[in-house]
C-alpha cells in the first residue's frame, strides 16, 4: 500500500495562513510488512528513523495502539522552502492511522486533525483535499472552501538556501495598524471574489498587492522583487512568496516558461525552476506497493 500527498503553496498573496494550493510535488509513503517496532527508510540526513518520525508520531496520537510497520518515505518536495513539506508529513501520518487503524475518517475530519496539530489550515486542507482552498479557524474549529483553480502553470523558483518558518515568522510585525489590517483584509476579501468571478486580471493583480507578511520577509528573499519584475516581462499572471519562502511562485501560462527561464538565467538567477502545476485529488492510497522513482517535475536549469 502507498500514501501520496501533494505538496502545497500557501498564501498566494494576501491570504496569509488562510489560502494554499496543492502542487505536483509528492511525498510518498510505502506501508511494507509488520515489524517488532516502527521503522522509516528515508534519504533525509536530519529525520529520524524510528517513531520519533513526524509520520509515525503523527500516527500514534491518532491511533496509539497500531500494530508497528516497516515504512519507507520518498519525497521530492524541498525541505525549509515554502512548500508545505512538514504539512506533507502530517497529513501522510493522518492517513496511515486513518489506514491502518481502519478509522474510516471523513475529510472533513482529516481537515480538523490536521489544523488541530498544524495551527492553520493554508497547507494541509489542499495537501488532503487537493485545488485551491480557502479556510479559517473560528469557534473553535476549522472550516474550509475549495475554489476554483486558475488555468495556468506554475513556475517556482527554488533558491537553493533553507528559510525555517520560525525565522520568517520572526521577521513580522508584532501588530498592524486597524487602517492596515482592513486594508490588507480588503485586498485577501476581492482576491477571493476575483477567484470565483474567474476574474484572473484582478486576482494577479492582488496576489502583488499584500500588505501582511511579504514586504517584511522581503529582506530573507531578496529574489522576490526581480522574479516579479521578471514576471512581468514574461507575461506572467502573478508572482508571489511560496508560505515563509524561500520559493518564489510564478503563475504564467505554460508556452511562457521558456521565455521566462530566459529572462531569470539573463538576470543572473540560476538555482532550479520547477515547472509544476495544480493538483486536484490531495491525499491517496493506492493498493499496490512501488519501489519506482519518484515522477519528478521538470527542472530547467536557469
Amino acid at each position: 500500500m502507498q500514501i501520496k500527498v501533494p505538496a502545497s503553496s500557501a498564501n498566494l498573496g494576501p491570504g496569509f495562513d488562510s489560502i494554499g494550493m496543492a502542487v505536483s510535488l509528492y511525498l510518498t509513503l510505502d506501508v511494507l510488512e509488520p515489524s517488532d517496532e516502527w521503522v522509516i527508510d528515508h534519504d533525509f540526513d536530519d529525520l529520524p528513523h524510528d517513531q520519533s518520525n513526524m509520520i509515525i508520531d503523527t500516527a500514534l496520537k491518532i491511533k496509539a495502539d497500531m500494530p508497528p510497520h516497516h515504512l519507507k518515505m520518498q519525497s521530492a518536495i524541498p525541505v525549509a522552502h515554502g512548500l508545505g513539506s512538514s504539512s506533507s508529513a502530517i497529513v501522510a501520518g493522518i492517513e496511515l492511522a486513518n489506514v491502518l487503524g481502519k478509522l474510516q475518517l471523513s475529510n472533513d475530519e482529516k481537515v480538523a486533525i490536521a489544523c488541530e496539530i498544524e495551527g492553520h489550515p493554508d497547507n494541509v486542507t489542499p495537501a488532503i483535499l487537493g485545488g485551491l482552498v480557502i479556510g479559517t479557524n473560528v469557534n473553535g474549529h476549522f472550516d474550509a472552501i475549495q475554489a476554483p483553480l486558475l488555468p495556468y502553470a506554475l513556475a517556482a523558483y527554488v533558491p537553493s538556501y533553507n528559510l525555517k518558518t520560525a525565522d520568517a515568522r520572526a521577521a513580522l510585525p508584532a501588530s498592524l495598524t486597524l487602517k492596515q489590517a482592513t486594508h490588507g483584509s480588503a485586498i485577501a476579501n476581492v482576491l477571493v471574489a476575483g477567484l470565483f468571478a474567474n476574474r484572473y486580471d484582478l486576482v494577479g493583480e492582488l496576489m502583488e498587492a499584500d500588505e501582511f507578511h511579504e514586504q517584511p520577509r522581503a529582506k530573507l528573499v531578496p529574489e522576490l522583487a526581480k522574479i516579479r519584475e521578471i514576471g512581468h516581462e514574461a507575461g506572467a499572471l502573478a508572482t508571489y512568496l511560496s508560505g515563509a519562502g524561500p520559493t518564489v511562485m510564478t503563475i504564467i501560462d505554460k508556452q511562457g516558461i521558456p521565455r521566462f527561464k530566459q529572462l531569470l538565467l539573463q538576470a543572473g538567477l540560476s538555482d532550479p525552476l520547477l515547472e509544476i502545476e495544480p493538483d486536484t485529488e490531495g491525499v491517496q492510497v493506492v493498493d499496490s506497493v512501488s519501489y519506482t522513482h519518484l515522477t519528478l517535475p521538470t527542472i530547467c536549469s536557469v
